[in-house]
C-alpha cells in the first residue's frame, strides 16, 4: 500500500469513529432532501468545513440522487483527499486553477450533464482562506446547474495550524450544517457580471463563516 493509501486509510477509519460521536443539526434551505429535487447541484463550501459537510453527507444525503464527486488538487495531499472521500462514497477529479484545470472543467462538466452533484472548495487547495475562486461560477454557467452554498459550524472545536484554520470537531460537540438556497449564474454573462456573481457567491459563504 502506497503511503497516500496508507493515510487514507487511517484517517477514514479515526473519522469514522469521531463521527459516531457528533449530533448533527440540518437546516435545508434548499430542498435537495426533498424528493422533488432532481437536478444535479453544484455543493459549494470553504476548505476549513470539509469535516462538517461530510459528516452531513454521510448521515443524510439521499441514496436517490446519482452521488457526489469532490473536486480536489493534483498534489499528493489532493491524492489522499481523494482516497479518503472514496472511503465516504464519493467520487473525485484531480485539478486546480494552476494544473489541470480545464481538463478537470470538462470532466465536471460531463458528471454534472451525467446527474452528479459537485462538491467544491471554491478557496482551496491553497488559498487565500475564504477567497473564492471563479471554477465553481464557471461550472454553473457551462452546465445551468444551481450552486447550494453550505455552511457548516461547530459547537466545539479545534482550529488547525494551517492556511485555512481547518477545523476538526471535537468529540460529543455538535455540528450545524446549513444547506442554503441555490445560487443561479446564468449563461453569456459580461464579465463585469460574472465578477458580480462571483462577489455575491463569496458574500454569502463568508456570511456563513465563524
Amino acid at each position: 500500500m502506497t503511503r497516500e493509501g496508507l493515510l487514507a486509510g487511517t484517517g477514514a477509519g479515526i473519522l469514522r469513529s469521531l463521527f459516531l460521536t457528533l449530533r448533527l443539526r440540518l437546516e435545508d434551505r434548499s430542498g435537495i432532501l426533498e424528493e422533488m429535487f432532481r437536478e444535479p447541484a453544484i455543493l459549494c463550501f470553504w476548505h476549513n468545513r470539509i469535516l462538517g459537510i461530510t459528516l452531513a453527507f454521510d448521515r443524510v444525503y439521499p441514496k436517490r440522487r446519482h452521488g457526489v464527486t469532490v473536486l480536489t488538487s493534483p498534489s499528493k495531499d489532493g491524492e489522499i483527499l481523494a482516497r479518503l472521500v472514496a472511503a465516504f462514497g464519493m467520487g473525485s477529479v484531480r485539478g486546480s486553477s494552476s494544473r489541470r484545470g480545464s481538463q478537470a472543467l470538462l470532466e465536471l462538466v460531463r458528471l454534472v450533464k451525467s446527474g452528479r452533484d459537485i462538491a467544491i472548495t471554491p478557496d482551496g487547495p491553497r488559498g487565500p482562506r475564504y477567497a473564492l475562486g471563479p471554477g465553481a461560477v464557471h461550472l454553473a454557467q457551462s452546465t445551468g446547474a444551481p450552486i447550494l452554498p453550505v455552511h457548516a459550524k461547530f459547537s466545539r472545536c479545534v482550529r488547525m495550524k494551517t492556511w485555512d484554520g481547518f477545523v476538526v470537531p471535537m468529540p460529543f460537540s455538535t455540528v450545524s450544517v446549513t444547506i442554503d438556497r441555490s445560487f443561479a449564474v446564468p449563461e453569456g454573462l459580461p464579465e463585469q457580471e460574472f465578477e458580480a456573481h462571483r462577489k455575491k457567491l463569496e458574500e454569502i459563504l463568508r456570511h456563513g463563516a465563524d
